[in-house]
């Protein structure tokens, strides 16, 4: 009797709590729903292979490849300058017999795709040029002949093969980790910061700060400074463990690096504050995860917005963590400097002030001066 008495008290409990029911509830088919949108999205790469100095057969066979689009320079200087800036996945350029292939390899599945794109196209281009020859010298040579000379002409001319970033061993982790990183960095200095203010809420220490003169703008600030210094250690951990122990190789400043991830701890940080107003206990708080986190996630780049609906590009604009996904991929993927990352980082700063704006005006429910 007893257990059931429990048990009828906290269904109760529950039942009342319409806030509780409705994450428990609705939270999953929200989060299925977007999952649904992002693993049906249409993932199959499209690159654009640039070339200098190679012949209209072999240009004419790549561009046949289903998603493969070449692009010829005037110069191997403004093919190269073309991928620096990664206006292409990759170049092919010619010298003598020989070619050069130099690929972006920031997205391992598009540098798979030039790589198979250009082996094919030279394999079929030799293969006709040997048929040509062969047909030409029938009726001069005795099959013998022919036959060396097929076998000569067959071979495959010398490839050698580059990268712009990383190597050959290079794998689709590397293209998602700065999103990761960003990611982790956002979700603890959340979900920390959001429980640590809801204690003090919920212990009356916060109703006790409030019953004194101070100023709301001066404890958001005092939460703010002492939350703000662990996540700065937070931050170091979490990117020097990414880049230094999985040996991430980051082309541009570490500097810019970890002023990214400050600044998206920031806003992770008065973000978790501010959602914490609208929790009662900590599993509420938890709760929000699957709203508030995890959507940031699916629209920042872990899968590209270009093969998703239209509307997604729209959200992920409201979104800290696509501004920061953003500036990481410039540096640690394509060595860009402040000037690359300044729209991003003022984004993220942007971010910062509304949310600590919002934080000042909620202690308002709180207390009314």
């Amino acid at each position: 009797m007893r257990t059931l008495a429990i048990t009828n008290r906290i269904v109760k409990e529950l039942s009342r709590d319409k806030r509780t029911l409705a994450l428990l509830f609705l939270a999953p088919i929200f989060i299925m729903w977007l999952l649904s949108i992002m693993f049906s999205a249409n993932t199959k790469p499209h690159v654009t292979i640039g070339t200098y100095n190679v012949s209209s057969a072999l240009v004419q066979r790549m561009d046949k490849v289903k998603n493969v689009k070449t692009k010829e320079y005037d110069s191997k200087a403004a093919a190269q300058r073309a991928l620096k800036d990664y206006q292409v996945d990759s170049i092919v350029t010619k010298n003598g017999s020989d070619y050069h292939v130099r690929y972006a390899n920031i997205d391992s599945t598009k540098t798979a795709l030039s790589r198979q794109a250009f082996q094919l196209a030279l394999q079929r281009t030799q293969a006709t040029a040997t048929q040509r020859t062969i047909h030409k010298l029938a009726a001069t040579l005795p099959a013998s002949v022919q036959a060396q000379f097929g076998q000569q002409s067959s071979a495959i001319p010398s490839v050698k093969s580059s990268y712009q970033y990383g190597d050959h061993n290079t794998n689709f982790f590397s293209k998602v980790i700065p999103v990761f990183m960003g990611f982790f960095v956002f979700f603890f200095v959340f979900l920390i910061s959001g429980i640590g203010l809801l204690k003090e809420r919920t212990s009356g220490t916060l109703d006790r700060l409030l019953a004194t003169p101070v100023r709301r703008g001066e404890i958001v600030a005092g939460y703010m400074i002492s939350y703000g210094a662990v996540a700065i250690l937070q931050t170091v951990v979490i990117v020097a463990t990414t880049i230094w122990l999985l040996k991430v190789e980051v082309v541009g400043s570490l500097f810019w690096v970890f002023v990214i991830n400050f600044l998206l701890s920031l806003v992770a940080l008065a973000l978790g504050i501010f959602i914490s107003t609208f929790a009662s206990s900590e599993f509420q708080m938890v709760q929000f995860i699957p709203l508030v986190v995890l959507p940031q996630i699916f629209f920042s780049g872990l899968v590209p917005l270009s093969g998703m609906p239209s509307w997604t590009v729209a959200v992920s604009k409201i979104l800290p963590l696509t501004y920061a996904s953003n500036a990481m991929n410039d540096v640690i993927l394509k060595g860009g400097g402040f000037n690359a990352i300044a729209g991003d980082l003022c984004a993220l700063l942007i971010f910062g002030i509304i949310f600590v704006v919002l934080n000042i005006i909620g202690l308002k429910r709180y207390r009314k001066v």
